[in-house]
């Protein structure tokens, strides 16, 4: 079969799950296509669940498609259709919060040094609380498109992943203003920051775009992002950059790559990994822990072998993957927030979080 013609129907596959989430918004957790068809955000279909079945208590929690931790250890989880929720105790309990946000589905979290809490949304874009998540203001002037996936909070620099490319904010005025040129009309997965101030974005259909301090724009890093089919892999849904600042990128369906020269090439880690739609990366002492759309898994050796780590996690379809330090790995799904203390076996944390049947979508006003 020649390569165009094997583009053309993975892409068509890939199209046609997510417009029947459009159709149909309660198969998933968060995939939303724009009006020209292209991308918003994504998580995965139910079906990817069928293996398992979820308790009571897991039943009715909220979708989690966002979660941070600050700098006091107070973690929040961003909820697709009922907003903000809070625990101070590790997730033993939670109470929802949020006052102020006009719109309940959220996309992006992000905590600053100075101690706010950021919230991009879905249609609304992007929400500030000063004091610990009790009350929000809307900070979205100067955004073009207010459907927020990607904040990045780095220093006293915070950065926005629009559907019209990265933004900055200046918080002298609270006024966004674009991070230069060169990726206009284009919908931002993900964010990175290497050590030297060099910003990466991960794009829905145009791969990795790299802006360093020295350059006058965006440039497209395209070379060895291609997949065990030969295929150019283009949708980018998560970045990340460990201590010695080596980039990984995960893909929509084609797993996880590597950089070790700052984006200039690329190659893949995980022809091993049994699920390829990768929605977090984090770093720890043990290696480099890897969320899919069916569980999690480790890998110790740089991606030659991947061991999965599921014990206790009944939805295996995550959404949201951070670290907490010393206080273990948490990831949120379509039936609320898993804790893993020992990075191996997971606890469901959701009291607090039962919030009923979301509002969809596409109604939402």
């Amino acid at each position: 079969m020649r390569p165009e013609t094997v583009n053309a129907q993975r892409m068509c596959s890939i199209i046609s799950v997510i417009v029947l989430w459009g159709v149909f918004p309660g198969l998933s957790g968060g995939a939303t296509l724009d009006a020209s068809g292209q991308l918003l955000a994504d998580s995965s279909l139910r079906v990817a669940e069928s293996s398992t079945t979820p308790g009571p208590s897991e039943q009715s929690a909220t979708s989690v498609q966002a979660l941070v931790i600050d700098g006091n250890g107070v973690i929040y989880a961003g909820s697709f259709g009922h907003g903000i929720f809070r625990t101070v105790d590790r997730g033993v309990t939670w109470d929802q919060v949020g006052g102020g946000i006009t719109d309940p589905f959220i996309l992006s979290l992000a905590s600053s040094k100075d101690g706010a809490v950021y919230a991009g949304t879905f249609r609304s874009g992007v929400f500030r609380s000063r004091d610990g998540g009790d009350s929000w203001h809307s900070v979205s002037a100067g955004l073009k498109q207010l459907e927020v996936k990607a904040l990045l909070a780095v220093d006293r620099e915070l950065l926005a992943g629009t559907g019209d490319g990265v933004y900055r904010l200046d918080h002298s005025g609270d006024h966004w203003v674009p991070v230069t040129s060169g990726l206009d009309d284009i919908l931002v997965h993900a964010l990175a920051r290497s050590a030297d101030g060099t910003l990466f974005a991960g794009t829905s259909g145009k791969g990795v775009f790299r802006f360093s301090p020295r350059s006058t724009g965006w440039v497209r890093m395209r070379h060895g992002l291609k997949d065990h089919e030969g295929l150019i892999e283009n949708f980018i849904r998560v970045l990340a950059i460990d201590r010695d600042q080596n980039i990984l990128a995960g893909t929509f369906d084609g797993g996880v790559f590597q950089s070790t020269d700052g984006g200039l090439t690329w190659r893949p880690i995980s022809r091993a990994l049994p699920n390829d739609s990768i929605r977090g990366i984090v770093f720890s002492d043990h290696g480099v822990v890897v969320a899919t759309g069916n569980g999690i898994f480790r890998t110790m050796d740089k991606g030659k072998q991947w061991i999965p780590v599921n014990k206790g996690l009944t939805n295996l379809a995550v959404q949201a993957l951070i670290a907490s330090g010393d206080k273990g790995l948490y990831v949120g799904t379509s039936s609320g927030v898993f804790r893993s203390d020992d990075g191996v076996s997971w606890t469901a944390v959701n009291q607090g979080l039962e919030a009923g049947i979301a509002p969809p979508p596409f109604l939402f006003r």
